[in-house]
């Protein structure tokens, strides 16, 4: 993966989980919306097999930057929008398929200064769209209880409360300005990993960027503009990176698929909706071996694929696909 963002087309970027996407939607024809453009791999990958058009979206300015030597490659088959997948049924609808895989991505990781990796030291910053609040904001002004709050639930991380009690006292002697500094911090408090284990700030900065970044309300409505963008017959495909992700993506597709279930079996059946997808994947698909020789961030991938009806698009609350709530979140629909 490219590290620099003057970086030369050819430079090398895998697309996690490409190769069994393209045969899970096969065959790919018509029009179809890349949510998550980032390097532009799905989105190449969906025009050599055989899309007319893609629809190009990413919140990160740095994205179009990237693409600016190769895209005019395509000609008028690749349309790039600058904006939030959450909005996709603005930019278009009627679409053949949409594509999402979510998370921060390689190029982003890999640069220290937009402050997403504990390995580099850079700004603490975390913005993928470059703009409002950062990380070095929330870690220096959000209350204690909020941050335990963020950390233990969009980080899953148990220790949350004696981190977020660590950042506060470390913050009152100087305000946490750098990755690097706010890693120490929790190493800190954390034991010393064991061979193999992953670094001790890995849940930390993974909930403070999911916080920055709205990441599970924006995966939330997403999915529900993707049902409202797609035509009848077209294909909703969503690569995750972490339990709850692949979590609120399984119960939107499970439910809007009809399979919600009766809570109590000695009550009336409750009469449903007619189902809004139909579920192509029964269970999520990982890599294989090859591929994680290849590229070993695509380990925790899972890839979920469903195809939509002609049922009208519908609602669905955050709780019932298991989206968590924090005190940033509290009050949200």
């Amino acid at each position: 993966m490219s590290n620099r963002p003057d970086a030369p087309a050819s430079a090398p970027h895998i697309p996690v989980l490409l190769a069994p996407l393209l045969k899970a939607v096969a065959p790919v024809q018509g029009t179809w919306l890349d949510g998550t453009f980032g390097a532009g791999g799905y989105t190449r990958g969906l025009l050599e097999a055989g899309a007319t058009k893609v629809i190009g979206v990413d919140r990160d300015p740095l994205a179009f930057e990237m693409a600016a030597d190769w895209v005019s490659d395509y000609g008028d088959r690749i349309e790039m929008v600058e904006g939030v997948f959450s909005r996709m049924d603005e930019y278009a609808t009627g679409l053949d398929g949409v594509v999402l895989d979510l998370g921060v991505s390689s190029m982003q990781l890999d640069l220290a200064e937009r402050g997403f990796s504990f390995l580099r030291d850079g700004p603490l910053d975390m913005r993928m769209s470059q703009d409002g609040p950062s990380a070095a904001d929330l870690v220096n002004e959000a209350d204690e209880a909020e941050l335990a709050d963020i950390i233990f639930h969009y980080g899953e991380e148990r220790a949350s409360r004696r981190i977020a009690r660590a950042i506060v006292r470390a913050r009152a002697e100087a305000p946490i300005a750098t990755t690097l500094a706010l890693a120490e911090i929790v190493e800190s408090c954390l034991p010393r990993p064991k061979p193999n284990q992953s670094h001790p700030a890995t849940r930390t900065f993974q909930g403070l960027r999911i916080a920055v970044n709205d990441e599970y309300g924006e995966l939330y409505r997403g999915l529900q503009a993707a049902e409202r963008a797609l035509a009848p017959g077209g294909l909703l495909a969503v690569v995750t990176f972490h339990s709850i992700e692949d979590r609120m993506v399984k119960r939107f597709m499970q439910s809007r698929a009809g399979r919600k279930g009766n809570v109590n079996r000695y009550a009336p059946e409750i009469e449903q909706e007619k189902p809004a997808f139909e579920l192509l994947t029964r269970k999520a698909v990982g890599p294989d071996e090859d591929e994680l020789a290849i590229n070993p961030r695509s380990r925790s991938a899972k890839l979920r694929v469903a195809r939509r009806t002609d049922a009208p698009a519908g609602e669905i609350a955050a709780r019932e696909i298991g989206m968590p709530q924090t005190q940033q979140t509290k009050g949200r629909p």
